[in-house]
């Protein structure tokens, strides 16, 4: 064991012994207030102002220790010391006057020295202070918290613009899907898509423009120019049913309705509006919606359909749908669902209703509701003995998650299955136009028939016109619509 010369303190090395010397006393280093005298410690100072100095009168006898600059007291010696220390250290540390002594300051704390080794090994066991646990005082792990924390902090506020940036990618990347974005519409495609054909050589530029001349016309009067319009498909599906029965028990058939296909300024989002295009050609075939459809002569364009949408907006349909599209869909490129094409129906008095086949009712997420349901919407009387029959019931608006198709009919088979007739927006002209050929057989229907194993889709929402509504009954209609319902099965 060592001992320390000048407190008797026993300390176990000599390293130990150093870093005592440099806390206890050399740290600490006092100087006469009157004189070039300095002691390692507040008793030796006292001593030294009593014996050198009695003009200031000794320290009371048997009471507490003094501050010999303003008389206050302490409990100990140390206490004084430090309070002499922090309330009197310009007098003490300043050089002696006259002297020249240089003096050095620790960057980290307030001591002054005069050596500056004892400087070096001083400001050097600050930096090695948190290896020895006897030394870390209540300020040290104060600050250790308060850096941690600030680390966290700055760790979360990266963390949470890290969080924004990806929300805001995901919501442009939405918006772009399902043009919400400000990329334009159907007539900014269309010219966009053809530029871009004649660019690979697959259009020229005579058909360019003829073809820019008849979109810019047909959006002018807002109807539709018929390009992508395949017309008898139902009346050859007929033909083929009479004469082709096979495994076929019994067909229902929506007639008078016009396969409309995904054009170039409407391919990728339009699916809606062509499914709409689809239902109003039968509508308009059909005698009894002669009145709700008087100022509907001609299948209206994409760009119309949208403004008739607004308009049913603003009639005050749907108003939370509405507040999704910003309330506006012309110029844009909006996908539309079921919601939209209820307003727009129900706008025009067509009495319809949203069905929400809202989860798998058989195995391997299967609908067999749904197709229960299309056969009963159809078949008013199955015990007929027709087994074509071609019905003026309209085709049913089918939507499900990214796309929307056209029920325009459904088979019974022979083993008592059941199987969807299903326009496909997707599908193109040249597809649809093999339908019409006499020598017509069942690989031709593969692009129609959907078994029950092949809607698998978790959720479908079909919309299914039955008839007109009276003026009063459209008010009370779009009244129900400012909290959207539907029927759900299950």
């Amino acid at each position: 064991m060592l001992l320390c010369e000048l407190c008797g303190q026993a300390l176990r090395t000599e390293p130990e012994m150093r870093r005592h010397l440099l806390r206890a006393h050399l740290e600490r280093e006092s100087r006469c207030p009157l004189c070039s005298f300095s002691a390692p410690g507040y008793d030796e100072l006292r001593a030294h102002v009593d014996s050198a100095h009695p003009e200031l009168g000794p320290a009371p006898a048997g009471g507490p220790p003094q501050c010999p600059f303003c008389g206050e007291t302490g409990a100990s010696g140390r206490q004084v010391e430090a309070h002499v220390r922090s309330r009197h250290g310009h007098l003490l540390d300043p050089r002696a006057p006259g002297n020249g002594q240089q003096l050095y300051e620790c960057p980290m704390c307030d001591l002054v020295c005069a050596n500056c080794q004892i400087l070096q090994e001083h400001v050097d066991l600050h930096l090695e202070e948190h290896h020895f646990s006897e030394d870390i005082n209540v300020g040290g792990s104060l600050s250790d918290l308060e850096l941690a924390q600030q680390l966290q902090n700055e760790e979360d506020r990266q963390q949470g613009l890290e969080e924004a940036r990806r929300e805001r990618e995901e919501f442009q990347k939405l918006q772009r899907q399902y043009g919400l974005d400000s990329s334009g519409g159907y007539k900014q495609q269309s010219l966009k898509n053809m530029e871009r054909e004649v660019a690979r050589g697959r259009m020229q530029p005579s058909e360019y423009h003829k073809r820019k001349a008849d979109m810019m016309e047909s959006l002018a009067f807002g109807v539709d120019d018929g390009k992508t319009k395949t017309s008898g498909v139902i009346e050859a599906l007929c033909r083929y049913y009479q004469n082709e029965i096979k495994d076929v028990r019994r067909v229902w058939l929506s007639i008078g309705v016009d396969h409309f296909h995904s054009s170039l300024g409407d391919k990728g989002w339009g699916c809606g509006y062509r499914n709409f295009q689809m239902l109003l050609s039968s509508l308009l075939s059909n005698g009894m919606y002669n009145d709700c459809l008087r100022d509907i002569t001609l299948i209206p364009c994409i760009p119309k359909i949208q403004s008739m949408i607004e308009d049913a907006w603003k009639e005050g349909f749907d108003p939370q749908g509405a507040s999704h599209f910003s309330n506006r869909l012309h110029g844009t490129k909006a996908w539309i669902g079921a919601c939209e094409i209820y307003s727009l129906l129900t706008s025009l008095r067509l009495k319809c209703q949203i069905i929400d086949f809202h989860k798998p009712t058989g195995p391997l997420g299967t609908h067999p509701r749904l197709f229960e349901w299309v056969l009963s919407y159809y078949s008013s009387n199955r015990e007929s003995g027709t087994k074509v029959v071609c019905t003026r019931k309209p085709p049913i608006y089918m939507q499900h998650q990214g796309h929307s198709r056209t029920i325009v009919g459904i088979e019974e088979r022979k083993n008592r299955t059941l199987c969807l007739l299903i326009f496909d927006p997707g599908c193109p002209s040249q597809e649809m136009q093999k339908l019409l050929k006499q020598s017509n057989d069942d690989t031709s229907l593969k692009l129609l028939r959907k078994f029950v194993g092949s809607l698998k889709d978790k959720q479908y929402q079909i919309v299914a016109v039955d008839g007109e509504l009276s003026p009063e009954e459209k008010v009370v209609r779009c009244q129900a619509s400012q909290v959207f319902t539907a029927e759900r099965i299950p």
